[in-house]
């Protein structure tokens, strides 16, 4: 049998090695536009700064070693053209010496990945407004850099590319705006989660714009960006991060059904509407683990395990993609911020019942050296519990944490399972209560009645509370959310008679731990207009930022 694979890369190059190693007497022939069949394109950003020192270290496979290791014969400078379906013939063309021959195949695997979106910018055709998606494109920019001097930049889009470049760029030492039309980066965050970000972006040298776009780029000696604001910025180097869009074209062509988010549309053997011809990669549309919903997740992740099911069920294996659940992370100078499953934007556009909580633990054990704290974000399912989602940012500790509960939502756990999680704990690594457990002690206690929990956002929606603080004097001295009174939680009890029993009392400390504490107090006291600020302060903080 004869396996013909559309693109390299994540996709292509994996399902390539899991066919060889699942049937030795396949034919696999590799189609690739470009001059590289395997590369770490994730890595772009960070040989731009020099981090990563060695080009060659991203070039994670050449043809000359796919024939060797895996008798897979690569194709570079070969664009497949058209993909007969009736005849199972592919029309392909060299690049290099133009010819244009036919290629049969049996089974066919599209990888063709995704392109970076450009939109139409008056100037954009100018040298220094360049993209960053493939090894070409890093070679071009980091040429331009070192050629043309530059000292000033304009990163356009505050996605995790549009930070991440951002970031790399202040590291070689050049001053970089990042414009971003909406009023946060980084959507998979909700706001009050991306102004850590933001904070994190401003405090390593990056100048924000928010809430603006870039109108046109002016070539006049030196470059100019004028935002639709009326900002002007220097620029030596434009760099579009706005995005990616699905290469579809090919699929289109031959009449594969495409899905309504605009990726190939697959089943859970990563299937297309032609039984011979499967799917994997950027340019495919997937369905959400946790919402059940069509959706593009262009993640090198997910990208190598449907290339490996594709590679699987050619072979005669039965296996399944059960769906995306967007878990992604960022190195943002010092911060390290990841996200998993559903944020509050999409829990509200599903029209899902489900609670949000904030909490602030240390990423260790607080009296061991270097312990630091983060701040994390969890989403469950109200009355049932299960876990929808969760956001962590800080300094250490964030992958771990943020894994487990991808790890939770995939099994399909609750809060209560997070509580009960036996997780590592020594005290240079952990705690014997993990941030994890935190999350589900918290989340339980919400659902078992033990206390009500709001957001700053619903707070501030309700009619007429009071906003009582608990913290010590000096903390509360240092700043507190205006017209809240302050009773400390050691003083509470003998003070209890000055509180009113007819307003809402919205109890707060620094992270929501002594708060707790407070309303348990309160509660037991015959006070029922009571709830607990999640997150308490900092989280405030963190709303108000903006």
């Amino acid at each position: 049998m004869k396996v013909c694979i559309i693109g390299g890369v994540a996709g292509g190059a994996t399902a390539a090695a899991r066919l060889r190693r699942l049937d030795e007497r396949l034919e696999i022939i590799v189609f690739e536009r470009g001059d590289y069949i395997s590369f770490a394109n994730c890595g772009l950003p960070y040989h731009v700064s020099g981090r990563i020192r060695e080009r060659d270290s991203l070039l994670l496979q050449t043809p000359e070693g796919f024939w060797s290791r895996f008798r897979v014969e690569v194709r570079l400078g070969n664009e497949v053209l058209d993909i007969d379906t009736r005849h199972k013939r592919l029309q392909v063309r060299n690049l290099k010496t133009g010819e244009e021959y036919a290629e049969s195949y049996d089974t066919l695997i599209l990888s063709p990945g995704a392109y970076p979106f450009v939109p139409p910018i008056e100037g954009s055709g100018a040298a220094m407004f360049m993209t960053l998606r493939d090894i070409p494109d890093m070679d071009a920019m980091i040429a331009r850099i070192e050629n043309q001097s530059v000292t000033e930049a304009v990163v356009i889009g505050g996605g995790f590319i549009g930070v991440e470049i951002a970031e790399n760029l202040i590291a070689r030492g050049i001053k970089t705006h990042l414009v971003e039309m909406l009023g946060q980066v980084m959507m998979p965050f909700d706001p009050e989660m991306a102004s850590i970000i933001e904070a994190g972006l401003t405090g390593g040298g990056v100048c924000l714009h928010l809430s603006d776009s870039v109108k046109r780029i002016v070539v006049d000696g030196r470059g100019k960006v004028i935002l639709d604001s009326g900002t002007e910025l220097t620029a030596d180097l434009v760099v579009s991060a706005i995005g990616v869009r699905p290469d579809v074209e090919l699929a289109r062509k031959a009449g594969l059904r495409i899905g309504v988010t605009g990726g190939i549309a697959v089943d859970a053997g990563m299937r297309t509407s032609d039984p011979c011809i499967f799917a994997a990669g950027d340019a495919v549309e997937t369905t959400h683990l946790v919402t059940g919903t069509p959706v593009l997740v262009p993640l090198a992740g997910p990208a190598n395990k449907q290339a490996r099911i594709a590679a699987d069920n050619i072979c005669g294996l039965s296996s399944s993609y059960q769906g995306p659940l967007g878990t992604a992370i960022v190195k943002v100078f010092d911060l390290h911020a990841a996200v998993t499953g559903l944020n509050e934007k999409t829990a509200k556009r599903h029209n899902l019942a489900y609670q949000a909580i904030h909490l602030h633990p240390l990423s260790h054990a607080g009296y061991y050296p270097g312990a630091a704290q983060m701040s994390l974000k969890l989403l469950f399912e109200v009355p049932g519990g299960r876990v929808l989602g969760a956001q962590c940012i800080g300094t250490v500790g964030v992958d771990k944490r943020i894994d487990v509960i991808a790890s939770a939502i995939h099994a399909g756990m609750t809060v209560y399972d997070l509580e009960r999680l036996d997780l590592a704990y020594a005290p240079p690594f952990g705690s014997a209560k993990d941030p994890v457990n935190m999350a589900g002690f918290v989340g339980s206690n919400i659902l078992r009645g033990l206390v009500a929990s709001v957001t700053y956002d619903q707070a501030e929606a309700m009619e007429n509370p009071l906003f009582l603080d608990v913290r010590k004097n000096e903390e509360f001295e240092e700043g507190c959310i205006p017209e809240s009174i302050h009773i400390p939680l050691d003083e509470l009890r003998e003070r209890i008679h000055e509180l009113p029993k007819d307003r809402h009392l919205i109890v707060t400390c620094r992270t929501g731990i002594r708060s707790y504490a407070a309303v348990r107090i309160l509660k037991q006291s015959g006070f029922e207009l009571l709830s607990n600020l999640s997150g308490g302060y900092i989280t405030y903080g963190h709303y108000t930022a903006k």
